[in-house]
């Protein structure tokens, strides 16, 4: 450091010297020049060579520029308590200014007038007036003949009350588009006869005149009147009575009447060699503006929040809120929008006031104060354009609205977006050049990167997550369809492969969505992610060796799915434990038995695993019958059921091979064991043997069949006459027959 100080001294002595030398001697000499590697020594020949008013100028040049540095580096890093002071005292002092200038109003506005009056005449601005107002009339004329010539264009039937929205929209958007036509005709009339009559000097108090207090509260009403629909309220979109909604649309245009007004008299003044701080009319006309808007807040309470709710049954807590605090929400932007107008004003910049006088502030207000709106207009179309439910159940309920919460949540991060960019384009900021700004940008730079990088990750994240959540819900739906008791007693049907695998997908791609935008977004704050991505390569390497179990439970699991081993809902044996598959995760499956109990098993450890739900499952029933029934007459009845059970339109698609006698199976102590079987479905069995049992049995009393059963005969010697027993005697031998029977079940 010091001999870069000395090299900078050598050089500017140098150039100090060659100036006296060239002003002495004409004659003209090679400029002097410095090499850049000078050694201590020959910057030490070279100070020596400079007088002492020399090297003190060169010091004294030095020392100022390190202190203006200094200064510099200390007002950036001045205390944010004393900049909030100095804002503070700058809006007191405008403050202070527009009480000092309110006996000016009235003297400002007279000489605005004066001025204008001398630079046109008296004659020259009652001819003003003349061509302005004739040129309306014009307008105005213009718009009704088109009106009248185009009528058949628009002309549609009013639909009926209690039509549907669809047609609700398609008359107010006819009724729409015929003003707006109507206003783009005035304005065509207007802007030709005034360029056509008027001079550009007039054109310049003509033009504000005619945009501000005319043509926009004319474009507010025709909004207005599309989405509250004062006198039709039938037709109208948003949910609202009618006192509100004629409240509503009479008070906007007065407010638009109002804006319209205050950025033509500031306007105007300016014209006329009236600035700003020679009257702050400016700001009494933007408090009205304010008190305007909190007035019509606080009265249209109740219907605001009822527009802002919605027609929509499925609206959440947070929509609730949102509606309940909107109008205190309008009156809380107001007034920080007023906060900050005055703040801009107090500055006293030249481009600033420009700017303003453009209204950007108004035009935030309108976006702020519509974004609710906004939101509401979102779920009243994502209502009415989402697809019909998908089955039924509660499954399929359950995915219709989360897919209708995940639909909203998407238009509202890009309204979101539009409403930002919006309000951006009116204080002229190019977003697209600071969010690119990189790492290096200022900190409003940063954050606007990061919140893009954000609002980009979360609509990917909803829009994958979406399409996921659709597909598993349409799998999920059509295995709801299923019979209930067939997973009673386990080996019920399984849901698809997709309904395995999606969950697992859907947990994947979140978490890589997360880490990738949130690796994007750090490093749009100026955060240096590589020590994460190596503190994540560590950690990988770390689980590798030090959870070695732990890999080949997901190792294992991944490759039990590619051979689709299981699917959620199977009934499985894995090493003796049995269970329907309820759950996978990403190392484990949840089986839960038929009883209750649920087991957890890492696939690292499933040695072999038995599926009892694939493809076909094959059901034997036992009936056991007399010895003295003839077989072939039981197997007719089997085959008769089978015939009638696959024509029948509840049980038939359950079946894959009807039911059919397997003839006499065993024999034991009671009678002929004979043995039916059939192929069903997964998870369909159990509905189809409970059906066949209840056949037989009909079948069988049809055909005086018994079913076996176990009998005890009791042979008493010497009793020949047996049916002349008496009563007690009959007891007596009952009660050793049952004592028998209980010692041989006993000894069984």
């Amino acid at each position: 450091m010091f001999h870069l100080f000395r090299l900078l001294l050598a050089f500017m002595s140098v150039l100090l010297l060659t100036g006296p030398v060239h002003a002495q001697d004409n004659t003209a000499t090679a400029p002097v020049t410095i090499p850049a590697d000078l050694t201590p020594e020959q910057v030490d020949g070279l100070v020596a060579r400079m007088s002492d008013d020399q090297v003190r100028a060169i010091l004294l040049e030095r020392l100022d520029a390190v202190a203006k540095e200094q200064a510099a580096a200390a007002a950036d890093q001045e205390d944010p308590l004393t900049e909030i002071h100095e804002i503070w005292a700058e809006m007191v002092a405008s403050w202070t200014q527009v009480l000092t200038t309110l006996p000016n109003i009235v003297s400002a506005q007279i000489t605005a007038f004066g001025n204008f009056s001398a630079t046109f005449g008296t004659t020259g601005v009652f001819t003003l007036m003349g061509l302005v107002l004739s040129v309306l009339i014009a307008g105005f004329i213009g718009e009704k003949l088109f009106g009248f010539l185009t009528r058949k264009w628009f002309s549609q039937a009013e639909v009926s009350e209690d039509a549907d929205l669809w047609g609700a929209l398609r008359y107010l958007f006819r009724r729409f588009c015929r003003e707006i036509a109507g206003l783009v005709v005035f304005y065509a009339v207007v802007r030709v006869l005034g360029r056509g009559l008027l001079t550009p000097e007039q054109l310049t108090y003509a033009a504000p005149f005619v945009f501000f207090l005319i043509w926009i509260p004319r474009l507010g009403a025709a909004t207005s009147r599309f989405i509250l629909a004062p006198n039709k309220p039938h037709y109208r979109l948003v949910n609202i009575d009618d006192h509100w909604a004629k409240y509503l649309h009479r008070n906007l245009i007065g407010l638009l009447i109002l804006i319209g007004l205050t950025l033509f008299v500031v306007r105007f003044n300016a014209l006329n060699g009236v600035t700003p701080a020679d009257t702050r009319i400016g700001f009494w006309l933007n408090a009205a503006i304010h008190i305007y808007i909190g007035v019509i807040a606080w009265t249209a309470r109740e219907g605001l929040s009822q527009m802002m709710l919605g027609t929509d049954p499925d609206h959440t807590k947070f929509d609730e809120e949102v509606a309940q605090y909107y109008p205190y929400f309008a009156i809380g932007v107001s007034a920080v929008i007023w906060l900050l107008v005055e703040f801009l004003a107090a500055q006293r910049d030249p481009a600033i006031r420009a700017l303003l006088v453009k209204g950007p502030h108004f035009t935030t207000m309108f976006w702020l104060l519509i974004a609710p709106a906004l939101d509401t207009l979102i779920r009243g179309l994502v209502r009415h354009l989402q697809p019909p439910m998908a089955g039924e159940g509660p499954l399929a309920e359950q995915a219709y609205r989360s897919t209708k919460r995940s639909y909203i949540r998407i238009g509202r991060v890009l309204a979101a977006l539009f409403v930002v960019f919006m309000i951006a384009r009116a204080w002229q900021l190019d977003l697209r050049h600071v969010a690119s700004a990189g790492v290096s940008a200022e900190v409003g730079g940063a954050v606007i990167e990061f919140l893009l990088i954000i609002a980009t990750g979360y609509i990917i994240n909803e829009v994958v997550s979406l399409w996921i959540n659709r597909r598993l819900a349409q799998e999920q739906t059509a295995a709801e369809a299923l019979d209930e008791e067939a997973g009673g007693e386990g080996g019920g049907a399984g849901g698809s492969r997709l309904a395995t695998v999606l969950p697992l997908l859907r947990i994947t791609a979140q978490i890589t969505i997360a880490v990738i935008f949130g690796l994007l977004a750090l490093g749009a704050l100026g955060i240096n992610i590589t020590p994460l991505l190596a503190g994540a390569g560590v950690l990988g390497l770390a689980i590798g060796f030090g959870a070695q179990k732990l890999v080949a439970d997901i190792v294992g699991g991944i490759f039990f799915l590619i051979d689709d081993a299981f699917r959620v809902g199977e009934y499985v044996d894995v090493g003796g434990t049995m269970g329907t598959v309820e759950k996978i995760s990403i190392r484990s499956m949840q089986l839960r038995h038929h009883r209750g109990p649920v087991h957890t098993i890492p696939y690292g450890e499933i040695q072999k695993l038995t599926n009892f739900s694939r493809d076909w499952v094959i059901m034997k029933l036992k009936f056991t019958v007399p010895f003295d029934t003839d077989p072939n007459k039981v197997k007719k009845i089997f085959k008769k059921i089978g015939a009638e059970m696959m024509e029948d339109e509840i049980h038939k698609d359950g079946f894959l091979q009807p039911f059919k006698s397997q003839g006499v199976f065993d024999f034991d102590d009671v009678g002929m064991i004979i043995r039916g079987k059939f192929m069903a479905k997964p998870g369909k069995q159990f509905t189809l043997r409970k059906e066949i049992f209840n056949r037989v049995k009909a079948a069988f009393k049809e055909n005086g069949i018994d079913f076996a059963r176990r009998e005890v005969r009791v042979a008493i010697p010497g009793l020949d006459e047996a049916e002349n027993l008496t009563p007690e005697q009959k007891t007596a031998i009952g009660a050793a027959a049952t004592a028998e029977v209980n010692k041989d079940q006993g000894q069984t």
